[in-house]
């Protein structure tokens, strides 16, 4: 399988982007805020969503990283930076424009935590890092 690279540039592309980190595990140390780049960078380990058919039972995960750009400020709720190894689950990221063109980037955690990123236009990369690993570990939205 082909490692992704993606580019959101509008609320559309950033749907494509979130589908494909659904479900991806990171740490809160891996969540890295560069105010002098305008940068909010976040190593995770996707699910490979587009591998599921591929063989069944049998999934993978990716390492990747989230580039958001052209961020101006960032707030968090619910996440400590006190617990680097305090694992989050990532379910969904969204767009919500302000004054054209620029707006919020909110990543959303399972058990309510969330980080909003204040952006001056949408500019967020998702790219592999590397190979690809198994996993027995299907994520399951029954009941959502």
């Amino acid at each position: 399988m082909s490692h992704l690279k993606l580019l959101a540039l509008d609320a559309e592309d950033l749907e494509v982007v979130s589908a494909q980190v659904q479900d991806a595990v990171l740490k809160i140390g891996d969540i890295h805020w560069r105010a002098g780049e305008k940068r909010l960078l976040i190593a995770l380990n996707r699910f490979a969503w587009e591998a599921t058919g591929a063989r069944p039972r049998s999934f993978e995960r990716r390492r990747a990283a989230l580039d958001l750009g052209r961020v101006t400020a960032v707030k968090a709720q619910h996440l400590s930076p006190d617990r680097p190894d305090a694992v989050l689950e990532l379910l969904t990221i969204r767009f919500t424009e302000t004054e054209a063109p620029s707006g919020w980037v909110e990543l959303l955690f399972a058990g309510g935590a969330t980080l909003r990123a204040e952006v001056e236009c949408l500019e967020v990369r998702l790219t592999d890092l590397g190979a690809a690993w198994s996993t027995t570990c299907c994520p399951n939205h029954d009941g959502v």
